[in-house]
């Protein structure tokens, strides 16, 4: 009688800026695995990493898969050859695959996943990694993707969400998605509570479908697998479809954003908070951006708000003095730009008084008083009253101490929308039915309702 063993499989870096899609591969993985009769033991992962790392392609994405089976080795063998046959290595990708073949997965595990979430990961410290702690590689090109492979494994979930992913028939690889815009619309205003970032309506934008050459049709993030079922059966798009696959995901949570950055080192292309106090007043720069910097620890630091991001109103009305959590990655300095912390959220903790010297109010006419010349104090044109000095009035101020997110556009995959603020899911469970994979049956070309039925 064989005995069966639990694999972890995890992979990374199959894509690149030009097509393919690792959560496509992950895909096509899947339907390999059922006809193997593998036994899942959770929805397959898709674990969005640090988001500013310089290399990453879109939404730096990596997968990971468990199962049990009877013939480990088998299975490896084929999800190699997977891998090669999938992956965009001629256009730049640089695929890492790797499996840990026990039932639970080591607390330090998860650790490396977190630190790949907020730092940049040396493909030399995942191999060695990998080779410390018996964990089975492959990779090609310089191996870059053995990082999120392994921190997408041992990722630990303390919040977490789902995404259907709908992909294309391999006809419509390249051509331009035809997606109803007011399905899209409507899906939104029907689900608004269980899902999220579907439609931007400030820009009128659809925001599910990508825009590249990619595998993907669309993509419904919501909070369980049957908000994200109902939300994709309200898609109507005018093109046939291959199949859909449901992920857990840590996207929408702000994971990158929940360390506190250490102000006195600063890395490059790390992510995480900083609080402290405006230390000089914003600036808006040519294109709408605004600079300004706060300071902790006797620490000054640049920040900066991109235009796209929608909140540059907000940030130009702080003032010195207000203390303020910002949320955001390092960007590194360069001839023209020094060290700066980009802004993806800020949150006004306290605002300061703002407060001006000004002509003195007459109190008979109720109008401020005209200067009679320096030093020589101050007179109401209209009764002669008079007045020695200016006096101290505090200005209301345009903003509120709350938390300001980006527009729904300009949210990256991990950006917790504020909907979601206050959310948390933490219960891990599974269901091993056939709704969260589905492969389709051809369809006319012709605007038809996507047949995604949810379960109860």
């Amino acid at each position: 009688m064989k005995t069966s063993s639990v694999l972890h499989i995890g992979f990374d870096d199959t894509d690149s800026r030009k097509g393919m899609c690792t959560t496509f591969l992950a895909y096509k993985i899947v339907e390999y695995l059922k006809k193997e009769h593998v036994k899942f033991l959770d929805y397959p992962y898709l674990i969005r990493f640090n988001p500013n790392i310089p290399w990453k392609t879109r939404g730096n994405g990596a997968v990971a898969i468990k199962i049990k089976t009877e013939k480990p080795g088998i299975i490896k063998k084929n999800i190699i050859e997977f891998i090669k046959k999938y992956s965009s290595i001629n256009e730049g990708a640089n695929p890492g695959l790797v499996f840990y073949q026990q039932e639970k997965i080591p607390k330090h595990f998860s650790k490396f996943g977190q630190l790949a979430l907020c730092q940049l990961i040396s493909r030399n410290k995942a191999k060695e990694f990998a080779s410390k702690n018996n964990v089975e590689s492959f990779y090609l090109g310089n191996g870059q993707g053995l990082v999120g492979a392994i921190g997408a494994i041992g990722y630990f979930f303390d919040d977490y969400t789902f995404e259907l992913i709908s992909y294309r028939d391999k006809s419509n690889f390249g051509k331009k998605r035809e997606i109803s815009k007011d399905s899209v619309r409507k899906m939104q205003d029907l689900t608004r509570s269980r899902t999220f970032n579907s439609f931007d309506e400030e820009k009128n934008r659809v925001l599910i479908a990508p825009h590249g050459p990619d595998p993907v049709l669309f993509g419904v993030r919501g909070e369980d697998i049957l908000s994200v079922l109902q939300g994709a059966s309200l898609v109507r798009s005018a093109e046939k479809f291959a199949g859909y696959m449901v992920f857990r995901s840590n996207q929408g949570t702000g994971a990158h954003l929940k360390n506190e950055l250490d102000v006195s080192v600063l890395k490059p292309f790390s992510s995480g908070t900083i609080t402290g106090k405006i230390s000089d007043e914003p600036k808006i720069e040519l294109g709408g951006h605004v600079i300004f910097s706060i300071t902790k620890d006797n620490q000054k630091i640049q920040c900066a708000v991109y235009k796209p991001t929608g909140i540059t109103q907000i940030a130009s009305k702080l003032i010195k003095g207000d203390l303020v959590k910002i949320g955001g990655g390092i960007r590194k300095s360069s001839k023209n730009h020094q060290r700066t912390l980009n802004v993806e959220f800020l949150e006004v903790l306290e605002l300061e008084k703002n407060q001006k010297m000004v002509n003195p109010l007459c109190h008979n006419c109720k109008k401020r008083m005209k200067s009679k010349g320096k030093n020589q104090g101050f007179e109401c044109v209209k009764c002669g009253n008079t007045s020695k000095h200016k006096t101290l009035k505090e200005i209301p101020r345009e903003i509120e101490k709350r938390l300001y997110v980006p527009i729904m556009s300009a949210h990256r995959h991990l950006t917790r929308p504020l909907q979601r603020v206050g959310k948390s899911n933490k219960k891990i469970d599974f269901s091993n039915s056939k709704k969260w994979f589905h492969i389709s049956q051809p369809m006319k070309k012709q605007y038809v309702e996507i047949k995604i039925k949810p379960r109860n």
